[in-house]
């Protein structure tokens, strides 16, 4: 009998072993997972919507918990963590956080799956109390407990990503008077900063203080060793609870020691199967992977659990005799801030000019349904298309209520490489309480193709 051994255990590690549980049973497969958390399969996504209160319970967050993965015949070790992979050995050794004890485990085959660290620089009273990332649901709880009994309502969030958004979101409907601090020129910096600053004009008008092209030097705590403010380019913001939201790392430091291959961003390098380069019964997904960008041909690190849940079942249909591939991603995703949407795909002016890449960019402001039906609501569609042939790409989209989910069209028309001509000519759906006769994303398609022929 074959064993499976997966470090981590969550979205792609859980998505492979339950995968390869359905394709070999427990006769031919042993599988054992080492998750160093409590918690399995659960929606990192979900926490400041946790913690803003729209999800009522932790659970709720939970896709399948450790009970149900034993069921099915998993050996789920949780607060275990793997210390050393033992490459030319095939084994690895895992330490049980309760006890302390180490031991290794033999593998036929291996996945990877350790996901992402947040950053956290290594400031002056960054480990004091009520200074908090937001990455597992330990941590989601470890914020609520502290906003909870903290009595100041002063919360400072460190950057302005997605988590730096959604978290300075749920903080104001906690009733907290929220500044957001963070390096770029505007919020949303996978955006180009013209949409970014749709995105901060909105939230200033829900009464976030945004400061931008701001530096944090220090968080300052009280004698008690409590946060009291943060520090940045010599102003001082006070503070009674900190939130990062900086950003993410691969978690490969594992790997790294293994000599197994990075790239330029720090993340595993697989085939299309996701196997390790170079490492025919290794596998590695998820957050600490790098992914081939369709739009640009590079490598790229983009954490979400869209893609973790499908590397998880690529891998586990590999390591259970089948096969299954992984061609790339366009990066896409979507998020809000209260009831702004923001949503983008594909290259940004940045990325097209790193690329080497010609382009022209055009900008529209239209409505999300007829301009005569009720509520109908403007959003601001942008879209990237090559100079000379016109193939798309990028999208970048910022609206109300009808505005974010449009980016899918974009994304379908970069993942077939269309040019904005032949978007033109989708067949999308239309009728008043859902569209204009000419959807936005059409008719910044048209833009596009006007601009595309006056550079020829």
């Amino acid at each position: 009998m074959e064993r499976l051994v997966v470090i981590g255990g969550d979205a792609a590690g859980m998505s492979a072993a339950s995968q390869a549980r359905r394709l070999r049973g427990a006769s031919e497969l042993e599988i054992v997972v080492f998750e160093r958390g409590r918690f399995t399969s659960f929606s990192a996504c979900g926490i400041p919507y946790w913690v803003g209160g729209a999800v009522l319970e932790r659970d709720a967050l939970i896709a399948r918990t450790p009970e149900e993965h034993r069921s099915r015949d998993i050996d789920l070790r949780l607060r275990t963590e793997a210390t050393e992979i033992d490459v030319t050995g095939r084994r690895v050794r895992a330490r049980d956080l309760e006890s302390g004890t180490e031991s290794w485990t033999d593998y036929d085959k291996l996945v990877i799956a350790t996901g992402a660290r947040p950053i956290r620089p290594p400031l002056p009273g960054i480990d004091a109390p009520g200074v908090h990332g937001v990455q597992t649901l330990d941590d989601g709880q470890a914020l609520i407990d502290t906003l909870e009994r903290t009595e100041g309502k002063r919360a400072v969030v460190v950057g302005a990503g997605y988590i730096g958004v959604e978290m300075a979101e749920a903080l104001i409907q906690r009733g907290y008077d929220v500044t957001m601090v963070h390096r770029g020129p505007e919020p949303m910096s996978t955006m180009d900063p013209d949409m970014g600053a749709l995105v901060r004009d909105a939230m200033c008008g829900m009464g976030i203080k945004v400061v931008g092209n701001a530096e944090v030097s220090e968080i300052r705590t009280d004698a008690q060793g409590l946060v009291r403010a943060v520090v940045a380019d010599g102003a001082e913001y006070g503070a009674d609870v900190v939130v990062l939201g900086i950003g993410v790392r691969p978690d490969t430091e594992l790997a790294r020691a293994a000599g197994l291959p990075l790239g330029e961003h720090g993340g595993l390098l697989t085939d299309l199967a996701m196997r390790v380069r170079g490492h025919e019964n290794i596998w590695a997904g998820g957050d600490c992977v790098e992914v081939l960008d369709l739009v640009s041909g590079r490598e790229r690190h983009i954490a979400l659990g869209t893609h973790a849940n499908k590397h998880g079942q690529i891998i586990g249909t590999g390591a259970g005799g089948g096969y299954a591939t992984f061609p790339g991603v366009v990066g896409t995703a979507v998020s809000k801030v209260c009831d702004l949407e923001v949503a983008r795909t594909g290259l940004r002016e940045k990325d097209a000019q790193a690329a080497g890449l010609q382009f022209v960019t055009v900008t529209i402001e239209s409505t999300s349904r007829a301009g005569y039906y009720p509520d109908a609501a403007t959003m601001t569609v942008k879209l990237l298309a090559e100079r000379r042939t016109g193939r798309l790409l990028g999208a970048q989209i910022v609206g109300r209520e009808g505005a974010g989910k449009r980016v899918d069209i974009a994304a379908v028309a970069l993942t077939a490489r269309m040019t904005v001509e032949q978007m033109i000519a989708l067949d999308l759906g239309y009728a008043p309480p859902f569209s204009p006769v000419w959807d936005p994303v059409l008719v910044a398609a048209r833009k596009a193709v006007t601009a595309v022929r006056e550079r020829e």
